[in-house]
């Protein structure tokens, strides 16, 4: 339950009659009615307000919930008169002169003085408008949405202050205004007003609507009481507020950083044990290195050029001493996309797909409806094709693209497909190695050290040579396997902490 739930929950008990207890030595809610009756007819005969138009007897069936034997149904009109506020145009709001508060000014939490939001009218315009006097309560007759509809603040300042258009103004007889305030501020008038409302992009109530609503009615020393306990307990909502935003944000954050810390733990050599049986990195290395040789030689791969040495001042962290550290290009195969033109590709979904950075999304390859085609591609094209096991790193990162700088996807589709540019197609020497290098690439270690090497400003762009010269621990053969098994039984366990 969050803040906002249990401020709720805490509005409704009160309307109810359920947040302190009834005195019989209180009276009586209808003694109050017959004396706010009286005060209204007195107001009514010497002119100061106008006589309503007669609501609407309440019936049994409108009756929402039960209230103490010592409180009293009434429609919101009867406890007093609402006056809809006059139409105060931006431009004729000046800089300094007389106080008035308009619609999109009124936001606020349950009391006020209007100190802060208050703007200024010439005196003419003032004189001519419908007020707001101490103790009164100004709500909302438009929002954006049906929750906004008249939600309510009492006004607590000294001066009279003129009131704008789509507001109203509830002058009442003999009641507590805070009371009054945090009723239409309860989940069940939030209802009747949402019941109550028009309109779909722009939500409107009137006054005679507002009128309506039923409103149950404490006698007048419970409803002191009543805000008295609302007024106690409403600054520890506001502590369970913070802490409850602080869980809330440690929650989200959490999965993601177990996530992080999972994948850092297999690249120190922390997530599984080493096995002596298993071999050495070394020898993995020297195989690697043969075979890359050998597909040089078959004209299967380019020759690059030499990765530079490592230092020990490039170090990152400490690995088991059955592992090596080495450079991405020792142990990859790379090819970059192509720069297809748009007169190139189809929408039509015959030939080869061609994928973009934009297909790449959370960490995954993805070819939908908005994938491109490519009927009969050219030799050069063909040198940029792709096909099952190759992982794909996006070498720029834009606005649009849900995936930052460097992320990497691994291609799974049984069918070939063309890689656009400023996206990396890499294959590892040894195919056995492709799913470690996905989650060590992937991992926030390399992302974080990616990201400082990328440069640009709207789009950032990733060096090829930044990516091959990257480092990577790299343990023996045997033992990725194990690492890969674990880290795809942990990380579901991350994904269920998101849900």
């Amino acid at each position: 339950m969050n803040a906002q739930d249990l401020k709720n929950s805490i509005l409704q008990l009160a309307v109810q009659g359920k947040l302190v207890e009834q005195r019989a030595e209180e009276g009586t809610a209808r003694e109050l009615l017959e004396q706010i009756k009286l005060e209204k007819d007195q107001l009514i005969k010497d002119k100061k307000i106008k006589k309503s138009k007669p609501l609407p007897e309440i019936t049994e069936d409108e009756i929402p919930f039960e209230i103490p034997e010592s409180w009293e149904w009434v429609r919101v009109g009867e406890i007093g008169s609402l006056t809809r506020g006059s139409g105060i145009k931006r431009t004729e709001v000046i800089e300094d002169g007389y106080p008035c508060i308009r619609y999109g000014e009124l936001y606020t939490t349950y009391r006020t003085k209007f100190e802060k939001t208050v703007s200024f009218v010439t005196k003419e315009l003032f004189d001519k408008c419908h007020k707001i006097h101490t103790g009164d309560v100004a709500m909302t007759l438009t929002g954006e949405n049906k929750t906004d509809i008249a939600m309510a603040v009492t006004y607590e300042g000294k001066d009279t202050i003129a009131m704008g258009g789509d507001m109203t103004c509830w002058s009442h007889h003999m009641m507590n205004p805070l009371y009054l305030v945090y009723f239409i501020n309860s989940p069940y008038a939030i209802s009747c007003k949402r019941n109550l409302a028009t309109g779909d992009i722009i939500i409107h109530i009137s006054n005679d609507k507002l009128a309506t609503i039923l409103m149950p009615v404490p006698p007048l020393e419970e409803q002191h009481r009543i805000v008295a306990k609302i007024e106690e307990i409403l600054p520890y909502i506001d502590k369970y507020d913070k802490a409850y935003t602080k869980l809330e944000t440690f929650n989200k954050k959490f999965p993601e950083d177990m996530k992080k810390s999972i994948l850092q733990m297999a690249m120190q050599g922390k997530l599984v044990e080493q096995r002596p049986e298993e071999g050495t990195a070394d020898e993995l290395y020297e195989q690697i290195v043969a075979e890359k040789a050998r597909l040089i030689k078959d004209g299967k791969i380019k020759k690059e050029k030499p990765v530079p040495e490592i230092t020990d001042d490039e170090i990152p962290f400490e690995i088991p001493s059955s592992w090596k550290w080495v450079r991405i290009g020792e142990v990859i195969s790379y090819q970059n996309g192509y720069a297809y033109s748009s007169k190139d590709m189809s929408d039509l979904k015959i030939g080869y797909p061609v994928i973009k950075s934009g297909n790449l999304m959370t960490l995954q390859v993805v070819i939908n409806s908005k994938t491109s085609y490519i009927d009969k591609p050219n030799d050069k094209m063909l040198e940029s094709q792709i096909k099952k096991s190759d992982m794909l790193m996006c070498l720029s990162s834009q606005s649009d693209n849900p995936e930052p700088l460097g992320k990497t996807a691994v291609y799974r589709y049984d069918f070939p497909a063309l890689l656009n540019q400023r996206v990396l197609k890499i294959t590892a020497i040894k195919l056995e190695m492709v799913e470690l290098l996905y989650y060590f690439i992937n991992s926030h270690y390399f992302h974080y050290n990616v990201s400082h090497q990328g440069g640009g400003s709207a789009q950032a762009n990733l060096k090829l040579e930044h990516v091959l010269n990257m480092l990577i621990p790299l343990p023996p053969l045997k033992e990725q396997k194990r690492i890969v098994a674990k880290i795809v039984e942990l990380l579901p366990y991350c994904d269920r902490l998101i849900k």
